[in-house]
């Protein structure tokens, strides 16, 4: 059954005109009124519904009942990564949601070949949100990922102590490095931020930097990966927060 992305507030019951990128989408699908789909809001469970009508620029439909159904992690998995260029970053975001992380922030260290800000960082922010969405109703999950805008490196270690500053913090802190020995993985509904650098990896400053701000060396292998690559790996050796294993 077609799975469905809807931001509006859905109640049983209700008749509703689908947002135009809804509506598309199973417009491309090419269902028919009687057909049931269903819909999702990032706000818990999901909902049956029955397509009603359908027009050239929106499809109408009325909301069945509501399955509390929840596919999240027991833990919380924060990607922090220095963009990789071209599609590489949508493909990340796409496996990083449909692996469960919860939180992806792209950066840009001192050797990212990728610089944004501005309008054309709010249009990336949305294109990736686009692709999460698209993951999301792919692989069963009812809650989008948060996905930050763009932002300097150094800037973003600062938000995070801040953030972390005075709270009884949880979460353990993960530097990838290649030359950094291993650590064991964190207990089961904690909570994991990874940082990973750009393809020439971080400059030593940004290396001490990060460890100033309590991020620990974490070795990922013995070989070099791909920016997307690490950031996969990544998730995958914290799969006892994701409920993979």
């Amino acid at each position: 059954m077609a799975r469905i992305y809807c931001p509006d507030t859905l109640v049983t019951g209700q008749s509703l005109t689908l947002p135009r990128e809804a509506s598309r989408h199973i417009q491309v699908l090419r269902l028919q009124p009687g057909q049931s789909i269903t819909l999702f809001n990032g706000q818990g469970g999901e909902y049956a519904a029955t397509i009603d009508a359908m027009g050239r620029q929106a499809v109408d439909v009325t909301v069945g009942s509501h399955d509390p159904v929840e596919r999240e992690p027991t833990g919380h998995v924060h990607l922090a990564v220095c963009m990789p260029a071209n599609e590489r970053m949508d493909w990340l975001v796409e496996k990083a949601t449909e692996l469960g992380v919860q939180h992806i922030t792209p950066l840009m260290g001192q050797r990212n070949v990728v610089r944004l800000s501005g309008e054309r960082a709010e249009k990336r922010r949305a294109h990736w949100t686009a692709i999460a969405i698209g993951a999301c109703e792919q692989s069963g999950r009812n809650r989008l990922p948060q996905i930050d805008a763009p932002i300097e490196l150094g800037r973003w270690l600062g938000f995070q102590s801040r953030e972390d500053s005075g709270l009884p913090v949880a979460h353990r802190v993960i530097l990838s490095l290649a030359n950094a020995a291993p650590e064991p993985s964190p207990a089961r509904h904690q909570a994991t931020r990874v940082l990973i650098g750009p393809e020439g990896g971080f400059s030593s400053d940004e290396e001490a930097l990060a460890i100033e701000h309590g991020f620990k060396p974490h070795r990922m292998g013995t070989r070099v990966l791909r920016t997307e690559t690490a950031a996969i790996a990544a998730t995958l050796a914290f799969s006892d927060q994701l409920n993979l294993k």
